[in-house]
């Protein structure tokens, strides 16, 4: 069985366990929550990343892949059924492209935190709060425009409610308003077994 570093408060770590639902491999993971931050270091993460973070899977008699691009592309490649990451054509640029701008909005989420929330106050830098924001805001346009509600499921919608869902869990900017067609797709998606399965909870340890 193969062992995935987690976080229950991580996008990244949730999105490469809905994709493990979503292809049918979730029963082969051991499921292990690890608190980790840039300023709590955890000795069991870094023992097989170097980075420090999560989602690592760890493989029995292989070597761990961490980063959820990379354990996503993994479990695509175990995946008997429809494959998830396109393999040619626009599809495929599509799908990454969207995953793309997910992990985007995931890290300006994360540093706008840092801005508003984390940091010591005297150490806040609003006018970089402020562009991070702009980021977000930009990149909930874009996906309200691009993002097709009626497309065959593949990594990057994967990517966008995870990172959506982490967006509201936080209390970020919202993306809602004047979004439609985003919003209506992301309520249809979280009611998916996958989402149902694996709730966002915890607060950040630093």
């Amino acid at each position: 069985m193969m062992k995935l570093l987690y976080q229950t408060h991580s996008p990244y770590a949730r999105k490469a366990l809905v994709f493990a639902h979503e292809v049918g491999l979730a029963d082969r993971l051991e499921v292990v929550h690890q608190e980790t931050s840039p300023t709590n270091r955890n000795e069991a993460v870094f023992a097989h990343n170097p980075l420090g973070k999560v989602p690592v899977l760890v493989r029995p008699g292989q070597a761990p892949i961490f980063d959820s691009d990379v354990i996503c592309a993994f479990f695509d490649s175990l995946n008997e059924g429809r494959k998830l990451i396109p393999e040619t054509g626009a599809r495929r640029w599509q799908a990454l492209t969207m995953q793309a701008v997910a992990q985007g909005v995931c890290e300006a989420g994360i540093a706008l935190r840092w801005e508003t929330v984390r940091r010591p106050e005297p150490l806040r830098y609003p006018p970089l709060g402020d562009g991070y924001a702009e980021k977000l805001v930009a990149s909930y346009d874009w996906l309200e425009r691009e993002l097709d509600p009626e497309a065959p499921l593949h990594v990057g919608h994967v990517a966008v409610a995870t990172a959506l869902s982490w967006i509201a869990f936080r209390d970020l900017p919202d993306f809602r308003d004047g979004r439609p067609r985003l919003s209506g797709w992301l309520d249809r998606f979280a009611a998916r077994p996958s989402m149902r399965a694996t709730p966002l909870s915890g607060d950040t340890q630093d």
